[in-house]
């Protein structure tokens, strides 16, 4: 495969990058209310480290993009 068309997007994450993702899941999961093990624990790292991967490495816009995700409803109907 050419170098040009390997991105971040296919390096694995290292421990600073799984740090800064723990922190927004601990935020975001704190705030929420999710509990630990939850299926939607579970959701919301995987969302975390798709945009960490797609060069989201700020933790505020991580928490951000994640919260207002969580919040849609594929049906139209906004969460409460």
């Amino acid at each position: 495969m050419s170098r040009e068309y390997f991105t971040r997007h296919n390096e694995p994450l290292d421990s600073d990058d799984l740090r800064k993702c723990q922190a927004v899941l601990d935020a975001i999961c704190g705030a929420s209310g999710i509990e630990p093990g939850s299926e939607e624990e579970d959701r919301v790292a995987a969302s975390i480290i798709a945009l960490y991967q797609q060069e989201v490495h700020d933790i505020d816009q991580l928490k951000h993009l994640v919260d207002a995700a969580r919040r849609l409803d594929l049906s139209g109907h906004a969460k409460a």
